[in-house]
C-alpha cells in the first residue's frame, strides 16, 4: 500500500508529515466492524436454519397427526348397541391425542409465522367441537341407561328441566342429557356452577349483562360471547377459552389457551401454559390469576394444567406484526391496579 504524505510550509522550509499511521487504525476498525457484520450474519442464519429445521418438524408431525385424528373420526361415526364403553375409551384416546396436538402447537408458537398458528388453532377448534359433538351424542345413551335413575332423586331437577327450564332466571346444566351448558341472555344475575355440573364439559356464556358468574370446577372448554360489564370468575380450563366480543368486562380463569376476537375494555386475570392470542381487540389488560376457591388445586390436577408454567404476560395480536414495537392493543395492568379481593 502506497504510504500518503502531507506537505505543511513552516519557518524552517517545507516539513512533511506522515498520515500512514492513521490510516492502518481506521483500517482496522473498518476490518473489526466487517468481522462483527459476518459473525451477526453467520449467527442469524443459524438462528434462521435452526427455526426453518423446528417448523419443518412441526409441519411433519401436526399435519398427519391431524389427518390422523379426522379420519379417526369419520371412521367411526355410530355405535352400535353395547358399544359404549368401547366409544368411551376411543373417544378417550382421541382426547389424549387432540391435547398431545395441542402440547405440539404450544411448544412451536415462537418460531411459527402468525398465519401458521392461527391455521393450526383453527383446526384444533374444529376437532375439539367434533369430539364435543362425538360425547354429546354418546353421552345421553350412556348416562340413560345407568345414570337416569340416581339423578331423579333429587326432586327439583326434574322440575328445572321440565316446565320450568324457560322462566327459572339462573339455569344450571341439564344433569344427564346435555354435554354443552351455561348461561344466556340474563342481566344483572349473581350464577353459580360447580363440581360435577362442569367437569369435563364444554360451558357457555352469551348475552349476559353486568352478570357475575362463578365457575367452580374444571370444564373442557370456555366460551364466552356478547358479554357486557361481567365478571366471569372460571376454575381450571382443560383446554381452551374462547372469548368473542366482550365489552367492560373482568375475566379470571387458568386455561391451556387463549384465544380473543373482537373485545374491548376487558381486564383477564390469567394463568395460561402457552402464549395468548388476540385478534380485533383493544384496551385489554393483562395480569397473573389472583383469584382462587376451596379445591382449586385438585381441579388444576384433573385439568392437567401446570402450576408452574404461566405465560399470562405473553400475547400475540395478529393485527400486530412489528417485532420492534409494543402492540397499543393490549397492556399489562400495573400492579397498584390490580384486583385481589373478588368476594
Amino acid at each position: 500500500m502506497d504510504s500518503v504524505a502531507l506537505q505543511l510550509e513552516t519557518p524552517g522550509g517545507e516539513a512533511t508529515l506522515g498520515v500512514a499511521a492513521v490510516l492502518p487504525e481506521r483500517l482496522l476498525r473498518r476490518d473489526q466492524d466487517r468481522l462483527q457484520e459476518t459473525e451477526r450474519r453467520r449467527r442469524e442464519k443459524a438462528t434462521q436454519a435452526v427455526e426453518e429445521e423446528k417448523r419443518e418438524f412441526f409441519h411433519v408431525s401436526f399435519g398427519p397427526e391431524r389427518e390422523a385424528l379426522e379420519q379417526l373420526l369419520q371412521s367411526r361415526e355410530g355405535y352400535g348397541p353395547g358399544q359404549e364403553d368401547s366409544a368411551e375409551a376411543e373417544l378417550q384416546e382421541f382426547g389424549s391425542r387432540l391435547q398431545a396436538l395441542q402440547k405440539l402447537l404450544n411448544d412451536s408458537l415462537r418460531f411459527l409465522p402468525a398465519y401458521d398458528v392461527k391455521q393450526a388453532q383453527e383446526a384444533l377448534q374444529r376437532l375439539q367441537a367434533a369430539l364435543g359433538e362425538r360425547r354429546e351424542r354418546l353421552q345421553p345413551k350412556k348416562k340413560f341407561v345407568f345414570k337416569s335413575r340416581g339423578r331423579k332423586e333429587a326432586p327439583t331437577i326434574p322440575a328445572t328441566n321440565t316446565t320450568e327450564a324457560k322462566p327459572t332466571p339462573a339455569p344450571i346444566c341439564p344433569p344427564v342429557l346435555e354435554y354443552t351448558c351455561g348461561f344466556s341472555a340474563l342481566e344483572g344475575r349473581s350464577l353459580e356452577l360447580a363440581g360435577e355440573e362442569l367437569r369435563g364439559r364444554d360451558v357457555q356464556l352469551s348475552e349476559l349483562r353486568d352478570c357475575k358468574v362463578r365457575l367452580l370446577g374444571c370444564p373442557g372448554t370456555l366460551h364466552l360471547r356478547g358479554l357486557r360489564g361481567c365478571t366471569v370468575l372460571c376454575g381450571p380450563v382443560a383446554s381452551s377459552v374462547f372469548v368473542d366480543e366482550c365489552h367492560g368486562c373482568e375475566l379470571a380463569f387458568p386455561c391451556q389457551q387463549l384465544r380473543m376476537h373482537r373485545s374491548k375494555d376487558t381486564r383477564v386475570y390469567l394463568h395460561v401454559t402457552c402464549r395468548a392470542i388476540i385478534e380485533d381487540c383493544s384496551g385489554l389488560g393483562f395480569a397473573p390469576l389472583s383469584w382462587s376457591y376451596p379445591g382449586m388445586d385438585e381441579d388444576f390436577g384433573l385439568a392437567g394444567l401446570d402450576r408452574s408454567r404461566n405465560h399470562w404476560s405473553e400475547v400475540d395480536d395478529f393485527n400486530w406484526l412489528a417485532r420492534d414495537a409494543a402492540s397499543p392493543n393490549w397492556s399489562i395492568v400495573q400492579e397498584s391496579e390490580r384486583r385481589t379481593k373478588w368476594d
